[in-house]
């Protein structure tokens, strides 16, 4: 354990950010990971992969570049998806109402008649809430992981961003 953390201490501003945005690289494989396996995304799991996305494209660009705006860019889209994570997550435990187009909640599906609400060809069947955990372990959901994952790549990204390495 020792000589992983010495061996932490010595990395360098660039492979810091490698680190984060290749862990965020890591979360958008395991998440479309868990689609090819049959977990079809609702709304919300899609817009958390987005700050993903972009922290990546952001870590590749600081390891080419090391601009020095990057981390601190790097530290607020992890925060973005740190906190679509633990709004999702409370979205699912029922802590808050969530968006009315993918919750079961509110009134989204007012002024509908039956035949709207049969399926149709145009449809897709994969629909998912996203106030209905489909995959949990350890009573967590995938946007708790989600969180928790992005909160540990915002801590990446300061590091990073105050490292004089």
């Amino acid at each position: 354990m020792t000589s992983m953390i010495n061996a932490l201490t010595r990395l360098s501003r660039r492979q810091i950010a490698l680190l984060a945005g290749f862990g965020s690289l890591f979360v958008l494989l395991g998440a479309f990971a868990f689609q090819a396996a049959g977990y079809a995304p609702c709304a919300m799991c899609l817009w958390q992969r987005w700050p993903h996305a972009i922290a990546f494209g952001f870590g590749i660009l600081f390891a080419l570049t090391r601009f020095g705006f990057i981390p601190p860019l790097g530290v607020l889209t992890m925060g973005i998806s740190a906190g679509l994570g633990l709004y999702h997550t409370g979205v699912e435990r029922d802590w808050w109402e969530g968006p009315t187009s993918c919750t079961s909640a509110g009134d989204g599906l007012s002024g509908l008649s039956g035949m709207d609400l049969l399926p149709s060809a145009s449809m897709d069947a994969s629909l998912v809430l996203c106030d209905e955990v489909v995959w949990d372990l350890f009573g967590l959901s995938m946007a708790s992981y989600n969180a928790l994952a992005s909160l540990a790549f915002v801590a990446l990204w300061i590091w990073a961003w105050k490292s004089r390495a």
